[in-house]
Parts: structure tokens; C-alpha cells; sequence
């Protein structure tokens, strides 16, 4: 029996299960480390390993890990903090999802069940006795005789061979914490980690995080009356911030201040520790300003190395600062321009048509990037001697890894759904990392169209077979705002919309201002403003589409999850002569309830000017925002309520209103469902209850 799509998209947890990622290459080039699941319906994560041919011989690729093998519980226990760690990172898969390893790539570390492990990556694994569980985030050091981990808020060091463990910090009060990334960092900011090792692996540069200032918000689960709340720290827009510094830890037992203006600049963006000095990247709260600054490890005094401002906001782009082989910084700004340009030393290096997106790594005195010259299209670069050249060819969406003159190259191009991953030495072809994901049940055709006079990137799905003859129904199929593009150059990203399609309907998604990749002027044009922007190029999208495909502008639908879940409810509240039903997951309805550095970038500090808030948010377009509107279309509200990002209070409070203001309105919570929706039953149903929704309501 032939598997149904919103079964298989659920097992396959999108079809992302069995596809290698988290690669990692050795200094000389000979070995890649990386995580794969054994099949592509299997969630339990394996580490391998593989050894790079020379002169023209055989790939060799092992598995080094898997976590089946190991004497663990029946099912994973995680501690809370690698829970978090997971909903942050939107992790689906299980087992061994994220490792570090020594400067070699010999040793390799991981957690498991709150437990830590090592493997010599030749298939030898065996547990660290910790003095303290659960552990979290172990980190070898340089040399690989040590591993730091963090528990119970403690950052601890175990010595390989011995066991022995000792604390280099503990919590010096009730809300503090060290070696940790603060909620803010962790998902906004793009830093996952909060310790970094010297270079000759006597001392640790540690955050120290101190969350008594947060306000507490607590998560019940309802249909658990017994269970306690879950207190979790929320900084939201205008409220404290975590106090965030940084301590550099010795082995010996020392200990220094990282000195810095933190009540000018209280956002830690990064750190890192090269053979140089600490560089640390640090942010003000307007997100105007952005200092790179050098310390000295043996006071803490730093010296201000650069400084970026932007009279709207800054963006932080992964990957820098770090450094080419002869000492030369680099940093990603668009430094005057309208796209992001790639600096090395004081020089940009890149044309001004090409936008970078990040930095993946740097060997030797070549720099290696990823940039757009075409908004759905993220390329690898590499930037060394005769300048920048592009390593990735046809319409795709790729990244890398880089190092010892190899370098691995994952994507997904438009022309085939299997993601590939190639080995390159000395940028030829010498080897293939194969995936095991699963291929859908269905076949994806998706036309790319530039829609109205910005050319708004717009993908269109039609019914699999349609003839043409009866104009279809349509569904808009958005997320639209910023940090997310959902209109890429990679037929897999147009699964769901494929099967959505095939249920008859004609499916529009469409990246609108606001969204990344397309420079400067772009991105800024929802500053102050997340409302009309977005909103309007959906509309021009929509309307661009029908010009060219036979689709019943009598009959539009919109759907979304988080910015895409607002923006669906914004649609059918504000112009439903324009949208006919909408379903809004996860929905932001009150950004005074979303966080500080997402929110205050875009709409500013609640306290000095409230006018954005009250504008932009969906409460208002209830009872009595504008423009006013009798018209009442169907909305389902889909929400969480185990959601620790967008909490529930944002689909209750415009429920509420709805109710008072006498609209109907749908509304489905999932029990014990976060942000992501991993869980195999409700993504299948979730699947099947909106198409039931869409056709009583559209069709």
C-alpha cells in the first residue's frame, strides 16, 4: 500500500531524515566528519566518517556512532537545557544531533541522555564518567585530552584519560549561569554555543549569563491540570535582557573580566579565540551600532578593532569575525553599499551585485562564503590570490565546509528533488557523501515567476495533470517576513505546496520586502512597519499570478506558521475583499509579547514610541484598527501550547477579541506541541485538518 504524502512528509520529518549535514573537515584534508540518520524514516542520528581519496583511489566511509549501540534508556532523556538547545536550533531528528572535536578532528565529543561521550573516530566509543549530570554541549579541547561540558549551570573540565573533573565556574547566584547562549542569542542572534577554548587549551572564554532581571512567564500544559507551570525567562520587547559578560576561565584556577561598555553595548553577538587575541563582536540595544573589540586574555582590557552603524539596524551575518592565515580580519558589512559585500583586511572584495550571506570558513588566505547574485539562488564562493570565484554551478541553494585544500559542497538545486553532497580537493571532484532521504510520494512541479514591478520572487504550483480548464481556487502559502525565505531555487522546499496543490488548488508563495537576500533597501522596507508591506506584495503576488495561470480570485486562501501564521490572520482581518479564509499557526498577534531583539529592530522600543505596536498588531484590526470592516471571513487558529517562542497567550488574546467583537472564528490547540511540530501524528493530521478546512471554506 502506497503511503499517503502527509504520512510520509511526517515520518520523513520532511524528508529531512537520512540527509548528511554537520560536516566537518581535518586540518590536512584527508578525513570528513559528518551526521547522517541510516534511513530516511529513521529520527536516530549516527556521526561518520570519510576518508578522502588521493591519487585517484577509493572513498572510504565508516559509521563511528551509533547512539542504538550504546547502554542508554529506551528513549532519550534530555536535559531542559538541551531541549531548549533543540527547540532553538529547530532540531527534529534524535541521537547524536550536534558533536565537537579536537583542532585535529581525531576525537569527538557528544551528549546523549544527559550523558557525555568520546570516539577517537575509528569506531572506538566509550562514556566520560562526568562528576555531574546531566551534561550538555561537551567540547573537546584544542589538543583533544579534555573535555568542557556545562551542567547544572556549572561550566566543568574532565580529563580524557583520568576522569578526573572538576568545576571551573558555578553558579554564583539562583538565575546564573556559565557557558550557556541566553534565549536572545540562541534564537536570534545565531549563537548556539556560550564557551570558546584558548588555542593552547589552558583557558576557556566563558559566557556568564545572569537571568534574574527577565521576567518570568510560565507554560502550563492544560490537559496535565496536575503538572506544574514551567517557569521560563521571556524577554520581551521593552522588558530586561539577560546581563550577559564574559570571564576568562584558566585551568589553573584563574580568572579575568572581560571588560566592555555592556550598558552600551549589553547584546554579546559572538566571541571567538584565535592565536592572536579574543575578539568578541558586541551590539547595542537599537541594534545600530556594532563594535568588533580585541582583548587581551591576560587583563581583559579591549581595543576597539572596527565599528559598523546603521540609522535603521545592523544585520548579524554568521561566520565572522575570524581571520585568513596571515592575519588579515574579516567581516561581512555593506560598508555604503546596498548589498552585503565580504571585507578582508580593509578591502571589500566582492562585486557590489553580489550579497553575502555568511562566512563558512576560512583556509589559509581563502576565504569561503556563500552570496546571491539572484535572490533564490545561495551560491559557495571562494574568495583568495586572483580573487572571488563561484564553486557551485547551476540554479541551487548550497553551503560548505572548507579545509587542509578540501572542501564539501551540500545542496539542492531546482532541476531534482535529492539533495547531493560532493567532496572537492583542491576544487576537483574526488568523492560523493550519499543521502538517504526518501524521495516524495508525488512529483513536484513548480514554475518560478517575478511578480509586479519589484519582482517579487513567486513560486507557482498547479495540480499534477491540470488540464486548465476550470479556473482553481487558490492558496496563498506565505511566511513573508523576515529572516525566512520560502522562494528558493530547490525543488525540495515544494513538497508540501505540491501536495497542497494536488488537492485543487493552485498555490502561491511569494517572498515580499522584508525577507532576506535581497539587499539593504529591501530587507529595511518593514522598519516600523510589518504590517502593509508584507501584506501589499502578497497581494501583488497574488494578483501577477492570476495574469499568467488560470486562478478564481473569488476564491483565496491564505496559510502560514509564525510570521506566516500573523500574516495569514492580517490577511483576511484587514483585506478580506482580497482573501476569502485563512489559517494562522503559531501566530505573533501582540509583538508587545515577542521578544526584545526581533522586535525592536523592526518596530523599536515599545517604551519611547508604542504607535508601531498598536498598528501592526492584530488585536487592533479586531476592535477597531484600520481599516474598519464588517466582513467576517473563516479563520482557524492553530497554536502550541507548549510553545516557549510564540506562546499561546498570542491565539488566546486574539480569540478573545474575536469573540467580543463577535466574529467567528475556529480554534485548535495541540497539546504539548512547541513551535515545531516534530511529532509525527499531529503533522500528519495537521496536514489533513487544513485541507478539510480550506475546501469547506474555498471550495
Amino acid at each position: 500500500m502506497t503511503t499517503s504524502f502527509p504520512r510520509q512528509s511526517a515520518r520523513t520529518r520532511r524528508f529531512t531524515l537520512g540527509a548528511p549535514r554537520g560536516f566537518q573537515v581535518s586540518p590536512d584534508g584527508s578525513r570528513v566528519v559528518f551526521l547522517r540518520t541510516r534511513g530516511g524514516t529513521d529520527p536516530v542520528t549516527c556521526l561518520w566518517t570519510l576518508d578522502v581519496p588521493r591519487d585517484g583511489g577509493e572513498a572510504k566511509e565508516r559509521l563511528i556512532v551509533d547512539p542504538r549501540g550504546l547502554d542508554l534508556p529506551g528513549e532519550e532523556d534530555l536535559p531542559a537545557e538541551e531541549r531548549a538547545r533543540r527547540e532553538r536550533a529547530r532540531e527534529q531528528a534524535g541521537g547524536v544531533v550536534t558533536y565537537a572535536t579536537d583542532d585535529r578532528l581525531t576525537l569527538a565529543a557528544f551528549a546523549l541522555s544527559g550523558r557525555l561521550f568520546v570516539t577517537d573516530l575509528d569506531a572506538t566509543v566509550r562514556p566520560l564518567d562526568a562528576a555531574a549530570v546531566p551534561s550538555f554541549d561537551p567540547r573537546p579541547d584544542p589538543s583533544g585530552t579534555r573535555v568542557a561540558y556545562v551542567s547544572g549551570g556549572a561550566l566543568r573540565v574532565i580529563e580524557v584519560a583520568t576522569g578526573t573533573d572538576r568545576a571551573l565556574a558555578e553558579p554564583d547566584g539562583e538565575q546564573v549561569s556559565y557557558g550557556l547562549a541566553e534565549f536572545i542569542a540562541a534564537e536570534e542572534m545565531q549563537r548556539m554555543r556560550g564557551y570558546w577554548w584558548a588555542p593552547d587549551g589552558r583557558a576557556i572564554l566563558a559566557a556568564r549569563v545572569d537571568e534574574s532581571p527577565v521576567r518570568r512567564w510560565h507554560i502550563a500544559d492544560p490537559a496535565d491540570p496536575a503538572a506544574p507551570p514551567r517557569e521560563v525567562a521571556y524577554p520581551a520587547a521593552g522588558t530586561p535582557n539577560a546581563d550577559v559578560s564574559l570571564v576568562i576561565l584558566g585551568l589553573d584556577g584563574g580568572r579575568q573580566a572581560v571588560e566592555w561598555d555592556r550598558e552600551a553595548f549589553p547584546y554579546l553577538v559572538t566571541a571567538r579565540w584565535d592565536s592572536r587575541a579574543v575578539l568578541l563582536v558586541v551590539q547595542t540595544r537599537d541594534q545600530k551600532t556594532m563594535r568588533i573589540l580585541e582583548a587581551d586574555p591576560s587583563t581583559g582590557r579591549t581595543t576597539l578593532v572596527r565599528e559598523d552603524t546603521d540609522p535603521v539596524w545592523l544585520d548579524i551575518v554568521p561566520g565572522v569575525p575570524t581571520r585568513t592565515g596571515n592575519g588579515d580580519l574579516v567581516w561581512v558589512s555593506e560598508d555604503g553599499h546596498e548589498a552585503r559585500g565580504l571585507i578582508v583586511g580593509d578591502e571589500r572584495v566582492t562585486p557590489d551585485d553580489l550579497h553575502v550571506r555568511s562566512v563558512l570558513d576560512v583556509d589559509g588566505d581563502t576565504v569561503l562564503f556563500t552570496a546571491s547574485d539572484e535572490p533564490t539562488e545561495v551560491h559557495v564562493w571562494a574568495y583568495g590570490p586572483g580573487g572571488p570565484r563561484r564553486l557551485s554551478d547551476g540554479a541551487g541553494v548550497f553551503g560548505a565546509r572548507r579545509r587542509g585544500g578540501t572542501t564539501v559542497i551540500a545542496g539542492s538545486r531546482l532541476d531534482r528533488f535529492d539533495a547531493e553532497t560532493t567532496v572537492l580537493r583542491d576544487d576537483a571532484p574526488v568523492a560523493r557523501i550519499a543521502s538517504h532521504a526518501e524521495q516524495p510520494s508525488l512529483d513536484v512541479g513548480v514554475t518560478l515567476i517575478r511578480a509586479g514591478e519589484r519582482e517579487l520572487r513567486t513560486a507557482v504550483l498547479l495540480p499534477t495533470g491540470y488540464t486548465g480548464d476550470d479556473p482553481l481556487p487558490v492558496l496563498m502559502d506565505p511566511y513573508g517576513g523576515p529572516h525566512a525565505q520560502r522562494v528558493l531555487a530547490a525543488r525540495r522546499a515544494f513538497a508540501e505546496p505540491q501536495w497542497l496543490a494536488d488537492q485543487g488548488f493552485a498555490v502561491v508563495v511569494a517572498d515580499g520586502r522584508g525577507t532576506p537576500g535581497r539587499g539593504r533597501a529591501w530587507e529595511r522596507a518593514v522598519h516600523r512597519d510589518l504590517a502593509e508591506p508584507v501584506l501589499d506584495d502578497q497581494i501583488v503576488a497574488l494578483r501577477a499570478a492570476a495574469e499568467r495561470f488560470p486562478l478564481d480570485l473569488s476564491r483565496v486562501g491564505i496559510r502560514g506558521w509564525s510570521f506566516g501564521g500573523y500574516l495569514a490572520a492580517l490577511a483576511v482581518l484587514r483585506r478580506p475583499d482580497v482573501f476569502h479564509a485563512a489559517i494562522a499557526g503559531a501566530p505573533v498577534t501582540d509583538w508587545a509579547l515577542y521578544d526584545t531583539h526581533y522586535t525592536e529592530r523592526y518596530l523599536g522600543h515599545p517604551g519611547e514610541d508604542p504607535e508601531p505596536y498598536e498598528r501592526c498588531g492584530l488585536i487592533g484590526a479586531v476592535s477597531g484598527g484600520e481599516p474598519p470592516t464588517d466582513v467576517t471571513r473563516p479563520l482557524l487558529l492553530i497554536h502550541g501550547l507548549a510553545d516557549d517562542n510564540v506562546v499561546a497567550a498570542h491565539t488566546l488574546r486574539l480569540s478573545s477579541a474575536l469573540l467580543a467583537a463577535g466574529r467567528p472564528h475556529s480554534v485548535l490547540p495541540l497539546s504539548g506541541v512547541t513551535h515545531m511540530t516534530p511529532q509525527e501524528v499531529v503533522a500528519e493530521n495537521l496536514l489533513l485538518l487544513q485541507i478539510r478546512f480550506l475546501k469547506e471554506a474555498l471550495v
